[in-house]
């Protein structure tokens, strides 16, 4: 068979064809699809553009709608089981449970709202956030740690750009909610439902584990999608300092999400081009009767590892719990679980990250309580989800590169940001006027920054074998954080303040009438709380700092690259090389299994098809 077959540029609608399938088979748009799923999956960082609907609608007071916002952060972090899932299950498996948990649990909010069904218990509502919410960690779970697990060399890079797209999803899902609904809040929770689910249903079988092949410019790829996610938080920056000063009719919505979307399906350019590329060294390898080698190619999939080898032995799993490997190699979930920097690591970010989700959750309340008008809380809203975005980008790919360039520990990094943060919650305490626009950027960015540098530190601390869960177990600390700080201090103290102002005015509350503060001083207590608990957070994570500077001074890629570099020999020394599609008897093609190796690779050596 010619090589010209799989040539984008000639053989004709066989050959586009071939090329189409190669590129959707491919690795890189496994990525885009795990970039575009991740950008829709952030439903839990606008809680505060639909939180007063629930209050309003079904007469919650402050206290109670803490109550649920904690039930959302334990929702959205309560990985575990999607983590275990995914250990003994295909990323598929995954994403479905996670689109159906999605769309029941907003679904059931939405339906409560409106009233579309009988007022549920205080309890009701709080088990809907929680389902919708968890849905997040398996899409998290199925996306993310496929990808990380793929690109194992660049995972700094990795986590950084999509857990950044799941920060910036909330202004992406702002810009849908007002082209499709315009000011309808409640419709909000509606879209949030069906987007989610819908795009994870559309990629469950993109999305997969592939073997390691190395590409030696597979970070510049990276950063190529990361330019053009640049452009899109760009955008909607200008987009929303515009729609801040100016009322947009329906029509520029519509207009502004159309330019949102194109942002999103960019990528498939730069999927495109790099299928391209990788297809010319191919035909050139091909045309090089030097290199060309005639092997049988073949599509079987690697025996996998059974049950009882694949994990170790229950008295095994017990025996060695305080007993770890060396930093940087495959720890047990057990052995990770009960080590000291975990508990390390899970305290510094139950200090921070739970101070930064409290300021987050509240926002909306907090620019009421300062007398913000209605569309600058809406502002403060789009700008912490910018910014959440740039934060979990770049503090991915500086990390990346101070650690690799000049072996600059990531928990350092983290204390710094911890420090920073501090300076965020000390504006929203003493309430300077305007201050809240700066508060609202620091805080974005912090909460992003800690959670691409805390998953990226429990992947090298910690080994990639059993990730799934390891990633998950670090989520936990963010609901723990919530609930301390934001249910036990703000959600009281909030009260409190807003019963003072009842008793001051001589009137009593009645039953079902959400209360409700006016003044700086309905959260000045609260944040300086939150001040104190982060500046503890980061004097700890100082300690993880110490125990890691000698690990973090050697090479810590070095065991990928030589697995990487022991695949390719494999591969080399069987002449099995690696072809994009498979060919039935009669010559056309057919989608490989979902499981089967990466197919956008080239060998390392030229191969000719069996025909």
């Amino acid at each position: 068979m010619s090589a010209t077959k799989f040539s984008p540029r000639g053989g004709g609608w066989r050959g586009l064809k071939s090329f189409g399938l190669r590129v959707i088979l491919g690795r890189w748009f496994m990525v885009f699809a795990s970039l575009l799923i991740m950008s829709v999956s952030g439903s839990t960082y606008i809680f505060g553009l639909y939180s007063n609907d629930i209050k309003t609608s079904l007469g919650y007071d402050q206290t109670t709608l803490n109550l649920l916002s904690f039930f959302k952060d334990m929702g959205g972090n309560l990985g575990i089981l999607s983590g275990l899932i995914n250990e003994i299950t295909p990323p598929w498996v995954v994403l479905s449970i996670g689109a159906i948990m999605n769309l029941f649990g907003y679904l059931m909010i939405w339906l409560s709202v409106t009233g579309r069904i009988a007022q549920p218990q205080v309890w009701q509502m709080c088990m809907y956030i929680f389902i919708g919410a968890n849905s997040q960690s398996f899409a998290n779970t199925g996306a993310l740690v496929t990808c990380v697990k793929n690109f194992p060399e660049s995972r700094g890079s990795v986590i950084g750009l999509l857990k950044g797209l799941v920060g910036l999803s909330g202004a992406i899902m702002t810009q849908f909610y007002h082209a499709l609904y315009g000011n309808n809040s409640t419709a909000l929770i509606l879209l949030i439902a069906w987007v989610p689910a819908a795009v994870s249903f559309v990629f469950l079988r993109t999305v997969r584990i592939m073997k390691i092949v190395r590409q030696t410019n597979e970070l510049k790829v990276f950063y190529k999608f990361l330019y053009i996610s640049l452009g899109l938080a760009g955008f909607l920056m200008v987009l929303i300092i515009i729609q801040n000063r100016l009322r947009f009719a329906r029509i520029e919505y519509v207009g502004s999400a159309s330019v949102v979307l194109i942002f999103l399906f960019l990528p498939v350019a730069v999927v495109i081009r790099q299928e391209s590329n990788l297809l010319k060294s191919r035909e050139y390898a091909l045309n090089d009767s030097t290199q060309v080698k005639v092997v049988t190619e073949s599509f079987s999939v690697p025996e996998q590892p059974s049950p009882s080898t694949a994990k170790p032995s229950a008295n095994s799993c017990m025996s060695n719990i305080f007993k770890p490997p060396e930093r940087g190699e495959d720890y047990t979930i057990l052995q990770a679980l009960f080590s000291i920097d975990m508990l390390i690591l899970f305290v510094a970010t139950t200090c921070g990250i739970g101070g930064t989700l409290t300021a987050i959750d509240n926002l909306g309340q907090i620019g009421k309580s300062q007398g913000y008008p209605t569309h600058s809380i809406t502002t403060f809203v789009s700008l912490v989800s910018i910014w959440n975005y740039l934060g979990r980008a770049l503090s991915g790919f500086a990390s990346e590169i101070f650690l690799v360039k000049y072996k600059f520990p990531r928990p350092l990094m983290l204390t710094l940001v911890l420090l920073f943060s501090c300076i965020g919650h000390i504006l929203i305490a003493f309430a300077v006027p305007n201050s809240l626009y700066f508060a609202s950027v620091i805080i974005g960015f912090c909460f992003g920054a800690q959670w691409s540098l805390v998953f990226a530190i429990i992947s090298e601390v910690f080994g990639l074998k059993y990730y799934s869960t390891l990633y998950n177990l670090g989520s936990v600390a963010s609901p723990v954080g919530s609930y301390i700080l934001n249910v036990r201090v703000a959600g009281r103290l909030y009260d409190k303040e807003a019963s003072k102002q009842i008793e001051a005015l001589g009137a009593t509350r009645k039953a079902g009438q959400a209360l409700t503060c006016t003044g700086a001083h309905c959260y000045r207590m609260a944040f300086i709380i939150i001040t104190a608990a982060t500046l503890f957070g980061s004097l700890v994570s100082v300690v993880l700092v110490l125990r890691t500077r000698n690990f973090y001074k050697g090479d810590i890629y070095k065991k990928f690259r030589e697995e990487a570099k022991a695949a390719e020999s494999e591969m080399a020394s069987n002449g099995n090389g690696i072809g994009p599609l498979k060919e039935s008897e009669g010559g056309d093609s057919s989608v490989a299994p979902a499981n089967a190796l990466p197919l956008s690779e080239p060998p390392t050596h030229a191969s000719t098809n069996h025909h």
